[in-house]
């Protein structure tokens, strides 16, 4: 999987799962969620009295999208990991296998 960190814009559906996404100009359509997980900071690194600060959490999605019509020959699709920040509030395309 080839890594990114390019900013996307995101639109959640009914389920508040990404089902469309803006990215490098062009929209994908989310036709399945393969995964989701959710990352926390370096929490090992940190001393034991310290607590992980929940805001530093990043949720990710891993979902295959596609790009024109389904059951067409020229059809557009790949498995993208889409990232939102909980800290700063913004979406990232953080990988993509095509």
């Amino acid at each position: 999987m080839r890594q990114y960190d390019d900013p996307v814009e995101v639109r959640r559906g009914e389920t508040e799962d990404p089902d469309q996404f803006l990215w490098r100009g062009r929209l994908w359509k989310v036709r399945a969620v393969v995964a989701h997980w959710v990352e926390t900071g370096p929490w090992w690194q940190a001393a034991p009295a310290d607590r992980v600060d929940p805001v530093a959490e990043r949720e990710l999605w891993r979902v295959e999208a596609g790009r024109g019509i389904p059951t067409g020959a020229q059809e557009s699709y790949g498995v993208f990991d889409l990232s939102f920040d909980w800290a700063d509030g913004r979406w990232q395309l953080v990988g993509c296998q095509d």
